[in-house]
């Protein structure tokens, strides 16, 4: 069926008896009549109106505009597609060009990656930065990078950096051991311009409560009978080892930890003090051991200058019996504190000695252990004949300035 025009032109004689040609119609529920005086122009008029009116049916306007007919088209393409969202078009203009990297500000993962390695190690090279910390670096972002392989610094978003803070369902510490290396990371991206924002910040880690008397120690006679066993282990070689970890509280990691830091003439037995340097410390702070009484004569028995704080191959030769005896990480440390705190009663000297805080000292250590038991641990003496180089007075002397005085108070 053919479609009758809404604008029709009529002849029409005005008063004053001209003839003239009239556009008449409706539009928009409007009545329009346009007179013209040739039919030419009434027809260019009437096709004018019949124009806007399938425009407006339509749902098109007219509008004088600066924009290309192409722009047009993608103005139009783009409301379409914000269709239904509650931001206005602004809004996602400004969002974009806060966020948006043009390509040579791009950075791939895995070169974002190497650089941040390169400048870690750096500061390893300057002593800012220990061994053992560079490593889990290292470990934990070859993780990440393959993880998000293939992958922008820029495409990283707050969900897929939550899934893969929660790969293999982690102990909450490890949770926030792999959030705090990947803040890091993204937190040297974000100062070169590779990314806006760290996207780690919207992540919360979790707070663990730590129970109080969780450190891995041991008794006294387990620590009697470990020691009888070093002594007669191959002539007595690792005891200046065991000796200074378990009774000095020295850091007993090898090849990284502070034992092996350690030089012999940083233990005075003539001063009765250790001298723990800042960059033998982990904490990079430096710090006094006194030495023990029994300490004092295991180290006179076992002297330094003939039996190494460390022998050779010592990780496999300690694996023989380290299951035996259950030497598990820090385990002799923990002893020592806690035995420190149960004899002297004082907090604030076990976290001076041991390079701790006192509220780590109060949380893990405070009555992990009885006087009486502390009192059989810091009586383990060798079996070998102790030199005569200092009287037996001398070495059941008190333990630090002051321990009389905490003796007496407890």
């Amino acid at each position: 069926m053919k479609q009758v025009p809404a604008f029709v032109i009529l002849e029409f004689t005005n008063p004053s008896g001209e003839i003239v040609f009239r556009v008449s119609g409706w539009s928009d529920g409007k009545r329009v009549r346009k007179n013209f005086a040739t039919r030419a122009d009434a027809e260019a008029e009437r096709q004018v109106l019949e124009i806007q009116r399938l425009q407006t049916d339509a749902g098109v306007r007219v509008a004088a505009t600066r924009l290309t007919a192409e722009q047009l088209q993608e103005a139009e393409a783009v409301f379409c597609r914000l269709a239904g969202q509650p931001q206005s078009l602004p809004f996602w203009v400004d969002f974009a060009l806060a966020n948006y990297r043009q390509p040579q500000n791009q950075k791939l993962l895995t070169e974002a990656v190497a650089e941040y390695i390169g400048a870690k190690t750096h500061e390893f090279e300057q002593k800012h930065v220990s061994l053992p910390q560079l490593a889990r670096i290292r470990w934990d972002l070859k993780r990440f990078q393959e993880h998000f392989c293939g992958q922008r610094v820029a495409d990283l978003t707050v969900s897929d950096l939550v899934k893969f803070f929660e790969r293999g369902r982690p102990a909450l510490k490890t949770y926030n051991n792999r959030r705090g290396i990947v803040s890091t990371f993204l937190k040297f991206c974000y100062l070169r311009g590779w990314i806006a924002e760290n996207p780690v910040q919207r992540i919360p880690q979790h707070r663990i409560r730590q129970r109080r008397g969780s450190a891995q120690t041991f008794t006294a006679a387990q620590a009697r009978e470990l020691m009888e066993f070093i002594e007669g282990l191959e002539g007595g070689r690792f005891v200046p080892y065991f000796a200074l970890c378990l009774f000095a509280g020295i850091r007993p990691g090898v090849p990284d930890g502070e034992i092996t830091k350690l030089r012999p003439d940083a233990v005075n037995l003539d001063a009765g003090v250790i001298d723990v340097l800042a960059e033998v410390s982990k904490v990079r702070e430096p710090r006094q051991v006194t030495i023990q009484p029994n300490l004092a004569a295991w180290l006179r028995a076992y002297p330094l200058e003939q039996f190494p704080l460390v022998v050779g191959n010592f990780q496999k030769r300690r694996a023989k019996f380290a299951k035996e005896f259950h030497l598990t990480h820090d385990v002799m440390r923990h002893t020592f504190i806690s035995m420190f705190v149960a004899k002297f009663r004082s907090i604030g000297e076990a976290a001076i000695q041991a390079g701790n805080s006192e509220s780590i000292i109060r949380r893990h250590y405070l009555n992990l252990k009885s006087a009486e038991e502390a009192e059989e641990f810091w009586g383990i003496l060798p079996q070998r004949a102790i030199p005569q180089a200092a009287p037996l007075g001398v070495l059941l002397a008190p333990a630090f300035p002051g321990a009389r005085r905490a003796k007496s108070a407890a």
